[in-house]
């Protein structure tokens, strides 16, 4: 059994991305110590993900932007941890936040994680507070040919370059929707990949409606044009109003057959077009990392943890910040993050927070939040997306479960929310708990996507389980019965 870490820091921050790192710094800068943990190597979360020290990169910069951001966080963050103020745990799994009751408990909070490459052996934080800086992950929408190899997420390939300086093909299409398609692409094109195209289902004039927001941000123009002519250079043909209607290939990917999308998001007969390739990058927007939130028992609006202006939670001692709070981009989990770390370090002090140590972040948060809802309303999936998935396509590929079992389960079985279809069908009980599969299976069911209601964020050995014994949190105890339904071998979406 792994010794137990130090005890007793003020806050605990759990992710290193843009907003763990902000809020870090912040509370530092406060007096606060501060114990930042994070499931990777290095700090950066995804959008600052680093090459491993072993591959001696001679310009990381080249696959990132906003680098100047970056290195001023990294560091401030070196810093701090010289001088005791922070400490970095890297390769901590986080599994579980536990609320703790008593007063001879060393803090508030015991944050569980599981260390290293292999997930095995436990740790444990005690905390006065939690800063959850989750993140999001990638929005996966099945269509026929989705599992062959060479079918990647548009992340996937991102983090495939930015991590291991990797490339993930030859010959690559970038498709799907969304603002993520661009730096992949162009990512992808400059480390020497042939991007054959670049299929975007939004059209472009839907911006156009969206002006206040647009105008309010006009780094994103430069930054868009910046793309726009990185595509232009590479020679990347972009189909707007397009999308994939299926990979084709036997051992792996050969080719994909794209089709132009009416207005009413319907693909055109006859419009399908066959590109050769041995990669696709695809995408289709965020979701937030709820999973830690929800077991604390914080309010979820929808998918999104929903938080005050200092970015607290409704349960006492705990904030948030960041993709997790709803998805925005980088900027708006800086800014988000900023204004967590000062409220926390006020809060923990004894005294109450000055907005006006804030009001530029808070400035910057409205005025990102509009845009990231602007974004929103034009990166849509096609709104049809669901009547080109084949019966025989797999859509739960841990379980194996095809679109036919799924719509079967409702239109024969009368299942009515994700959970009826799980129970009936499988859908979602596999490893990733139906966090790869349940937007497909909603979309295909017409049910509601809705917060999962696992008791753990991640699987844990049972051994890890046996030791730790981490107590129910208020609301399993007030739901008994939603906690037995939700035990680690039962799965769940």
């Amino acid at each position: 059994m792994a010794d137990r870490l130090p005890k007793s820091p003020h806050l605990a921050v759990i992710g290193a991305g843009p907003a763990g790192l902000a809020a870090t710094v912040a509370a530092a800068a406060h007096g606060v110590r501060v114990t930042l943990i994070d499931a990777a190597e290095q700090a950066g979360g995804q959008f600052y993900r680093q090459p491993a020290a072993g591959l001696r990169a001679s310009r990381p910069q080249a696959l990132h932007h906003d680098w100047g951001t970056w290195e001023r966080l990294r560091l401030a963050l070196e810093a701090y941890v010289e001088e005791g103020a922070v400490r970095h745990l890297t390769e901590h799994h986080v599994w579980f936040v536990e609320r703790r009751t008593g007063e001879r408990q060393s803090g508030r909070f015991t944050v569980h994680a599981l260390l290293g490459p292999e997930e095995e052996d436990p740790a444990t934080v005690d905390a006065d507070a939690v800063l959850l800086a989750t993140g999001g992950y990638e929005k996966v929408l099945p269509f026929p040919g989705w599992t062959l190899p060479g079918v990647v997420t548009a992340g996937g390939a991102q983090a495939m370059l930015k991590g291991a300086l990797v490339a993930p093909g030859r010959t690559a299409v970038v498709a799907g929707t969304g603002p993520l398609l661009l730096p992949v692409a162009t990512g992808l094109a400059a480390a020497g990949v042939e991007v054959a195209a670049l299929v975007e289902s939004a059209a472009p004039r839907a911006f156009l409606r969206r002006t206040r927001a647009l105008a309010a941000q006009p780094g994103k123009f430069a930054e868009g044009a910046g793309y726009a002519a990185r595509l232009l250079r590479h020679r990347v043909r972009t189909l707007a109003r397009h999308t994939v209607v299926e990979a084709h290939g036997g051992d792996r990917l050969e080719a994909v057959t794209v089709a132009a999308l009416d207005g009413d998001g319907r693909v055109r007969t006859g419009t399908g077009r066959r590109i050769p390739c041995d990669t696709l990058a695809v995408g289709h927007g965020m979701l937030p990392h709820t999973d830690l939130a929800g077991t604390l028992g914080c309010r979820l609006d929808g998918l999104t943890v929903q938080v005050d202006d200092e970015q607290r939670t409704d349960v006492p001692g705990v904030w948030a910040a960041g993709e997790a709070t709803g998805i925005g981009g980088s900027g708006l989990a800086l800014a988000e993050g900023h204004i967590a770390g000062r409220s926390a370090a006020a809060r923990l002090g004894g005294g109450a927070p000055d907005p006006r140590e804030w009001a530029e972040a808070a400035k910057s948060r409205a005025r990102l939040r509009e845009f990231a809802a602007a974004l929103d309303s034009v990166y849509a999936p096609p709104a049809h997306w669901t009547e080109q998935v084949l019966d025989d396509t797999v859509v739960c590929r841990c379980e194996e479960v095809t679109a036919r079992t799924i719509r079967e389960a409702v239109a024969e079985l009368g299942a009515g929310d994700l959970r009826t279809v799980k129970l009936l069908t499988r859908a979602g009980m596999g490893w990733c708990q139906g966090r790869v599969c349940a937007p497909g299976v909603a979309g295909l069911t017409g049910c509601e996507l809705t917060p999962s209601t696992r008791p753990f964020a991640r699987p844990v050995p049972l051994g890890v389980l046996a030791r730790e014994q981490p107590q129910p949190t208020d609301r399993e105890r007030t739901h008994p019965v939603q906690r037995r339904h939700t035990h680690p071998t039962d799965g769940g979406l």
